[in-house]
C-alpha cells in the first residue's frame, strides 16, 4: 500500500462518520503521525510503500476511528499551545477554549515567582503550558486519579518542565490543610450536567473520562463552590481564581462567587459562548 492509496482508502472509510473536510483533516493527522512526513512531503513521496509495521498501525487506528474513538486517542497524542501531549481515556482531550483561558492568565499574570495550583489537572496541559511561559512559577497540579497523574507526569517529562503532582480528592475538605496558600488557583473542572449527556457526540461520551466531564444536575456548581471556599483560606492577598465554565451557567457561577466575596469577570470564547471566569478575592 502506497501513501497515496492509504490516503484515498482512509478518506473513503471515514466518509461514513465524518463530513468531507473533517475526514480529510483526520486523514492528514493519521498519515503525518504514521509516516513522519508533512503534507508536502507526502505528495512528493506519494508512491512510497508503507512498511508492514505502518500498515498494521494504520489498520489499528482505522478500527479505533470507525468505533467513534477520538482521533487524539487513536494517535495517543494531542497538540496544545504548540506542544505535544500524551492523551488516553484517562485524560480529557485538550481543547482550544482552554488555550483561550491560558492566554487570559498570561495577559494578566505577574512573571515573578508565584505559587499556582491547578485542580483536576488531567493531561496537565494547563500547568505545563504556564510553566513554559513563566519558569519562575511554582506549579502544583492535583487530580483524583492515579492513572491520570501518570499521564500528566509523562507530559511534564516530555515537555521538560518540573511540576509537583499530587493525588487528591479535592471535594474532601479534610485534605485541604495539606495544601499551602497560592497566588493563583486554576481549574477546568467537571461542569456538564448529566442531563446534557444525550445531546453530546458519541466519541466524547463513549471515550472521554466521565469523572472529568459530568456533575449532578442537582449540584452543577459543586466544584466552583468548593474551590471558591478553598480560596477563602488558601489565596494570598489579591489572589485570583481562573475557571473554565459551562456556557449555560456563567451568570450562576458569577453570582456564587460574588456571594462568597469575590469580584468575578465573565469572558466569552471565540465562538461567543460564556466560557471562562477570572475572580479576585476581595480582602
Amino acid at each position: 500500500m502506497t501513501i497515496e492509496s492509504a490516503k484515498d482508502q482512509l478518506i473513503q472509510q471515514l466518509a461514513a462518520l465524518y463530513e468531507p473536510r473533517e475526514a480529510a483533516s483526520i486523514t492528514h493527522m493519521v498519515l503525518e503521525h504514521l509516516t513522519g512526513m508533512n503534507k508536502t512531503d507526502r505528495m512528493i513521496h506519494k508512491h512510497q510503500e508503507l512498511s508492514v509495521e505502518q500498515e498494521d498501525r494504520l489498520l489499528s487506528m482505522v478500527t479505533s476511528l470507525l468505533n467513534n474513538r477520538p482521533i487524539q486517542y487513536a494517535l495517543g497524542e494531542a497538540w496544545f499551545g504548540g506542544m505535544k501531549f500524551i492523551v488516553n481515556e484517562h485524560t480529557l482531550i485538550p481543547r482550544p477554549e482552554t488555550e483561550e483561558l491560558i492566554e487570559w492568565i498570561k495577559a494578566t499574570a505577574n512573571p515573578e515567582p508565584q505559587k499556582v495550583l491547578d485542580i483536576g489537572t488531567g493531561s496537565a496541559c494547563i500547568p505545563i503550558t504556564l510553566k513554559k511561559e513563566f519558569p519562575l512559577w511554582q506549579l502544583t497540579a492535583i487530580d483524583v486519579s492515579d492513572d491520570t497523574l501518570e499521564v500528566a507526569q509523562q507530559n511534564a517529562t516530555l515537555n521538560q518542565v518540573a511540576i509537583e503532582f499530587m493525588r487528591m480528592d479535592f471535594l474532601n475538605e479534610s485534605l485541604w490543610s495539606n495544601l499551602p496558600d497560592y497566588h493563583i488557583i486554576i481549574s477546568n473542572p467537571p461542569y456538564i450536567k448529566k442531563s446534557e449527556k444525550d445531546s453530546m457526540s458519541a466519541n466524547v461520551v463513549d471515550h472521554e473520562p466521565h469523572v472529568a466531564l459530568f456533575v449532578p444536575d442537582e449540584d452543577a456548581l459543586i466544584f466552583y463552590r468548593k474551590i471558591a471556599s478553598f480560596g477563602l483560606s488558601h489565596l494570598k492577598k489579591n489572589g485570583q481564581l481562573f475557571f473554565e465554565i459551562n456556557q449555560l451557567l456563567g451568570k450562576e457561577v458569577c453570582t456564587l462567587l460574588e456571594e462568597m466575596g469575590y469580584q468575578p469577570i465573565l469572558r466569552k470564547d471565540l465562538h461567543g459562548n460564556d466560557r471562562m471566569i477570572m475572580a479576585t478575592l476581595v480582602q
